[in-house]
């Protein structure tokens, strides 16, 4: 029996028929999508739940052109269908980054964004890994450049791209300080990994930053705040350091003075990863393969885990990271 014979006409998925609160996100049936040419169907295990997923819930951040309007941008599973021309990739066990569709059953894939999940490789795990591991890694990597003896910033410590950042720049011998919203974030983020934590409620992270690194920065800062906090990195970075933009949490306006940036050559940039080609991802996806995923296949580069529901109760899962409450990745399961 072909394996594709064994896939249903229908399947669980959850849709948003109204943006709004957690309540927003409704199970429905939906046909299974059909994959096309240089394309897989994935078997969903577990989808990982990521903040660009809250924005979609809130009618904030819609899905590009072409993309399932279901949330979920990330998913690990079995492909149990192919397009023609890579049909040599099915009944392979894989984690992939998605335009969109991972709240569901089955979910439909570029291969080029697929990334084969080891033997032994929880498949859970492997979910919470692909939208935290291309966003940090194109951005603190690739547009930073930082490296070994590099010490960076970042914002965020305890969520799923703070842990991701943590986990990276200690296997990749990084001097890491992240901030965290309480003093037992603090210590969650420390233990985990991060050479130091700063609680940006009590203490001033500038000023922090400044006594860690003996007044002389850090290299490079990745932001999810902007607004207000902008003009703050950038006292915080040496000469020549990179600053990354990946989110406005605060606010989309940032006011700073030009000459600090020219006097000190720092180097103000940002991207977005949803919108981007499958061309890019797909690059990013063999980076990945060549440097990283040994360490995933030595088991050395895990996801910081914080509670798993029933796909179902996707809704559940969004009051969970609406509260702020989680300490890593937050997944649903299938």
């Amino acid at each position: 029996m072909a394996i594709e014979s064994i896939v249903p006409d229908d399947m669980l998925a959850v849709g948003i028929p109204t943006p709004g609160g957690p309540e927003a996100l409704v199970p429905e049936r939906r046909p299974v999508p059909a994959p096309g040419d240089g394309e897989v169907l994935i078997r969903v295990a577990a989808a990982g739940v990521n903040r660009p997923d809250v924005l979609q819930r809130m009618g904030k951040y819609p899905p590009p052109p072409g993309a399932s309007d279901i949330p979920g941008l990330e998913v690990s599973g079995t492909i149990m269908a192919a397009g023609s021309d890579v049909r040599d990739r099915i009944g392979q066990r894989v984690c992939a980054l998605l335009p969109g569709g991972g709240y569901a059953e089955y979910a439909v894939a570029p291969v080029g964004q697929c990334l084969p999940v080891p033997d032994g490789y929880d498949l859970i795990e492997a979910a919470a890994l692909p939208e935290t591991l291309f966003t940090v890694w194109t951005n603190l990597f690739e547009r930073a450049y930082v490296a070994a003896g590099d010490t960076v910033l970042v914002h965020g410590g305890t969520s799923g791209i703070g842990t991701m950042a943590i986990t990276l720049c200690r296997l990749f011998d990084i001097t890491i300080i992240v901030t965290c919203g309480s003093d037992g974030k603090c210590d969650q983020a420390r233990q985990w990994g991060a050479h130091h934590a700063i609680n940006y409620r009590t203490q001033d992270f500038v000023a922090e930053v400044r006594r860690i690194t003996s007044g002389q920065g850090v290299q490079a800062v990745l932001d999810m705040v902007g607004g207000d906090y902008v003009p703050r990195n950038i006292e915080c970075m040496a000469e020549d350091g990179r600053h990354v933009s990946i989110a406005v949490l605060g606010g989309p306006r940032a006011a700073v003075f030009i000459p600090t940036i020219m006097s000190r050559r720092l180097t103000l940039t940002g991207s977005t990863l949803r919108g981007r080609p499958a061309s890019f991802k797909t690059l990013v996806a063999e980076e990945l393969m060549r440097v990283v995923w040994p360490l995933v296949e030595e088991g050395r580069l895990r996801p910081a885990m914080d509670q798993r529901f029933p796909l179902a109760d996707a809704a559940q899962a969004h009051a969970r990271m609406d509260a702020g409450e989680h300490f890593g990745k937050i997944v649903l399961t299938v």
